[in-house]
């Protein structure tokens, strides 16, 4: 077998991030999708006859673009010749697909490819009950009178109350905020570390936005239906303070509880687009790259009950071992904000010699440096578009690098289902 292709991250594209029944109201999912993509083709120049593969990961699926990779693209105005396809892992959903294009890629499958993600909180899917559904099934297939009054006859009225999507784990039946208060409860995280957390997410995330971080990565989004066109995230809260978080009550475990309304990332409307393709790939197009990808890992972890949201400690150290890289050794973090709590129980079980004992056969990969997490804002104040959030953290992390002049990044997350996902990107020009 031939020695693998090298993959490059040239650049990512995302919409503004708005907070959920807002501006992105009119738009499905493929033109939010789209919107990202158009923009991430437009500012790269990339030539998309050597586009060889489309990804987009979603979690809440319009079942009218069941393939939202495919419309999205289509609707970007790239070729029909382009395959695509979506990918769905919970909130690593968009993640998956990143890895897989990366593993086309470096295979020499394909030359180059985008991955995406895209999430609207907007248009949910809501479905009529089942016996709703079983009755319909029932006159498609006979839609004689005397069936569908038999069937009229034997529906009662909850049967014609809409199901709404309950945002809760199928195994355990808990929202993840439940499931990370029993995350805190075993591994005792303070309520004040959680307020003081989620206070530097919102004031880095603003600071961030007023130095133009984030500026290169967004793409403006016209939305014909209201004849407005929006240029900016919408969710970092400057009155996000401690004088106002240590006032707020906790909303999953109202007695004892650490985690607020403000301390969780909020439902958000967006979608993110980043352009990988092979070294040889990007210096024949005249691309410059951000970061080499590296490598990946993803895992899950043994208690749904009380660690659902342990991604990142149950995947990081895997990866690093395997690259023979400590915690000193990675200049750049990015972690997925769920929630304040979640981060900080995440950090706590990365330097405890018992988790690494249970997880990793004993070796601690050292205490994550503070100063370099999430030095740009995270989920809680730019919000949490489920599939896209991956996407995001990925182009940001790219960006540090090449701001902060470090050789390596890592970006991690933690999803429902108990799952986790850490991709190790590395500086090209250091």
């Amino acid at each position: 077998m031939s020695a693998l292709n090298t993959v490059v991250l040239v650049a990512g594209s995302r919409t503004p991030f708005l907070d959920s029944g807002g501006a992105y109201s009119p738009l499905m999912t493929y033109e939010l999708a789209a919107k990202s993509i158009a923009g991430l083709v437009s500012k790269t120049g990339v030539a998309v006859d050597r586009i060889g593969m489309v990804t987009m990961g979603t979690v809440l699926h319009e079942i009218e673009t069941s393939n939202v990779a495919r419309e999205s693209m289509l609707t970007a105005g790239l070729p029909a010749t382009i395959p695509a396809y979506t990918t769905s892992m919970a909130g690593l959903s968009a993640s998956v697909g990143f890895a897989n294009l990366c593993d086309m890629i470096a295979l020499g499958r394909v030359e180059a490819g985008i991955a995406g993600g895209v999430e609207s909180f907007s248009d949910i899917p809501i479905r009529f009950s089942q016996t709703i559904r079983r009755a319909a099934m029932k006159v498609r297939q006979d839609s004689s009178a005397k069936s569908v009054l038999k069937l009229l006859a034997a529906l009662r009225p909850r049967d014609l109350l809409p199901e709404m999507p309950k945002g809760t784990d199928f195994t355990t039946k808990k929202v993840m905020g439940v499931c990370a208060e029993a995350m805190v409860k075993k591994f005792s995280v303070s309520r004040a570390d959680c307020d003081a957390f989620t206070e530097r997410s919102h004031q880095r995330a603003i600071a961030a936005i007023a130095q133009g971080r984030y500026a290169d990565d967004i793409v403006p989004v016209h939305v014909p239906a209201l004849n407005v066109t929006v240029t900016a995230d919408d969710t970092p809260r400057a009155d996000c303070t401690m004088n106002k978080l240590v006032r707020m009550k906790p909303i999953f475990d109202k007695t004892q509880g650490v985690i607020t309304a403000a301390g969780s990332s909020r439902f958000t409307d967006g979608s993110a687009a980043l352009l990988l393709t092979s070294q040889q790939a990007a210096q024949s197009m005249g691309l410059t790259p951000k970061a080499v990808v590296v490598d990946y890992q993803f895992a899950a972890v043994k208690d749904l009950e009380t660690e659902m949201l342990l991604g990142p400690a149950v995947t990081i150290p895997k990866l690093l071992a395997r690259r023979g890289l400590s915690m000193d050794d990675i200049g750049v973090w990015e972690l997925h904000e769920a929630f304040a709590a979640q981060i900080l129980v995440n950090l706590a079980c990365l330097s405890r010699p018992e988790f690494a004992a249970e997880y990793h056969g004993g070796d601690v990969p050292g205490v994550l440096p503070l100063e370099r997490l999430n030095a740009w804002g995270g989920s809680l104040a730019l919000g949490n578009p489920f599939a896209t959030t991956g996407m995001r953290l990925l182009s940001t992390a790219a960006a540090r690098l090449q701001a902060e002049r470090q050789r390596y990044a890592v970006v991690s997350s933690c999803a429902g289902g108990g799952l986790g996902a850490a991709i190790l990107l590395e500086n090209p020009t250091v």
